[in-house]
């Protein structure tokens, strides 16, 4: 029965994979994928498989300064075998799918029956997160999934080794995480009796967070990449880390105001709405361990950290699991039949998964789809390029490419040997009007030759 089961299981990881492989790949190829934040790791990637220093055009310095993210050099491993974007789309779907693998190795640890095992697994693939976020070009935090459930799965079956490589993975993947997985230390130490892992967890995660957030981050990075990108998002406590500990010691009302706000209790609707039948007092503890990341979420100032959209909520969901699983373990719930549960889920990723996307959103630039395939042809591998952000992912393996963006009109055109616009389609950076003066002022200099001309789509070549 046991390996009935599992086949049963590896079948669901398989199709869920090629289900979110053809996905993201469609979505690329319909020129929906865009330079934040697709092209900036493919860029970055693509370097470091070249033996290049992987200093983002994007975002003006070392992909290490962003989010102290090692995990893009062992990645680079699979672009020395062909360098393609399609790597990116492939790991991340095989990432979000083997999720299900640990989840369903926890629910029969747990003591399930053989339907509510499967109905679990069932529950964290359909789990309209997983969806959404494939579709969202491409992050490494994809793979602190199967590696926080993996690592909880090891502390309690007591494999050091294998509990180890699982956090130094997830800590490799955004430095961030560092403090999830010392919550998750505190978990395990405090409520899962499984004290030499919690003091690992605990110790390792908060150590990296101090190396990266004091050392990587600011010696590859730039005052953007410590200051703005990181506490942009926070500027109603202030404008660095000093204020914002000062305001959040001495100023509660801030935070108060934030935290119970309209924004956040439907942010928590969408996270509970498709596990609430699972919820119960008995099953809370494994969400100590998403503490931190929920807590970043409802204090930030930015909308995309409070819907199942975006990569934010990633590292809560493992937990979410943990505690459903629990529940049903102790008897509770609202739900305890296989169909229910499945019905649920179905449900809930009917209503919440944003698959709707292909039959309107993706295909509004359509109309200049073989134009842009073709203006892109003519783009030599070698060569620095100014484009839309829905068409740089697809020119990204070169050390610099740059977006047309409308706030920053003093760039230097000169620098260019390729400008490709798309006027129809003017991408997230830029607006009609904008584009429009620059074809203008493009046909006006004798510097650049207009190469390709069909639907809007315009490519200069420098002469």
């Amino acid at each position: 029965m046991k390996n009935l089961k599992l086949g049963t299981v590896g079948w669901m990881i398989g199709i869920s994979a090629l289900v979110l492989f053809a996905s993201s790949s469609l979505r690329h190829e319909l020129f929906q994928s865009t330079a934040w934040d697709l092209g900036i790791f493919d860029q970055a990637v693509y370097l470091i498989s070249q033996g290049q220093t992987p200093i983002s055009s994007f975002l003006g310095f070392h992909i290490l300064g962003d989010h102290a993210a090692w995990i893009f050099y062992p990645l680079a491993l699979l672009y020395k075998i062909s360098p393609s974007v399609y790597w990116l789309f492939a790991v991340q779907a095989a990432a979000l799918a083997l999720g299900a693998l640990p989840t369903w190795y926890l629910a029969r640890q747990a003591g399930l029956k053989e339907s509510q095992v499967l109905a679990i697994t069932t529950t964290y693939l359909l789990y309209p997160l997983v969806f959404n976020i494939n579709l969202f070009d491409f992050h490494p935090e994809v793979m602190v999934l199967p590696a926080l459930l993996g690592a909880v799965l090891a502390a309690r079956e007591k494999h050091i080794w294998w509990f180890c490589f699982s956090i130094i993975l997830v800590l490799g993947c955004k430095a961030v995480l560092s403090l999830t997985v010392a919550a998750m230390g505190v978990w395990l130490l405090f409520f899962e009796k499984r004290r030499l892992y919690g003091v690992i967890a605990l110790i390792v995660g908060l150590a990296w967070f101090a190396i990266a957030t004091k050392g990587i981050i600011p010696f590859y990075g730039t005052e953007a990449a410590s200051i703005t990108r990181h506490l942009g998002r926070y500027g109603y406590l202030g404008s660095s880390f000093s204020e914002i500990t000062k305001n959040l010691l001495f100023n509660p009302i801030i935070i108060l105001e934030k935290l119970f706000s309209l924004d956040n209790l439907g942010y928590l609707v969408l996270l509970l709405a498709p596990i609430i039948w699972g919820i119960s007092l008995q099953g809370m503890t494994p969400l100590i361990s998403a503490i931190p990341c929920l807590a970043i979420n409802l204090f930030a100032d930015y909308q995309p950290q409070k819907e199942l959209l975006h990569q934010y909520s990633l590292p809560i969901l493992p937990f979410l699991l943990l505690s459903v699983i629990s529940s049903l373990a102790a008897g509770r719930g609202w739900l305890q039949h296989k169909r229910a549960i499945i019905l649920w889920s179905l449900v809930a990723f009917l209503s919440l998964a944003k698959f709707t996307y292909f039959g309107e959103r993706y295909l509004e630039s359509l109309d200049t789809w073989q134009a842009t395939r073709e203006a892109i042809s003519q783009v030599q591998p070698i060569g620095s390029v100014l484009t839309t952000d829905e068409i740089a992912p697809h020119l990204s393996h070169r050390p610099l490419i740059k977006l047309i963006q409308s706030n920053s009109p003093s760039v230097n055109l000169k620098a260019f040997n390729y400008i490709l616009l798309n006027i129809r389609h003017h991408g997230l950076s830029s607006n009609q009007e904008f584009d429009i003066n620059l074809l203008n002022q493009l046909k006006n200099q004798p510097e650049f030759k207009l190469q390709y001309q069909r639907d809007d789509v315009y490519l200069f070549v420098k002469t």
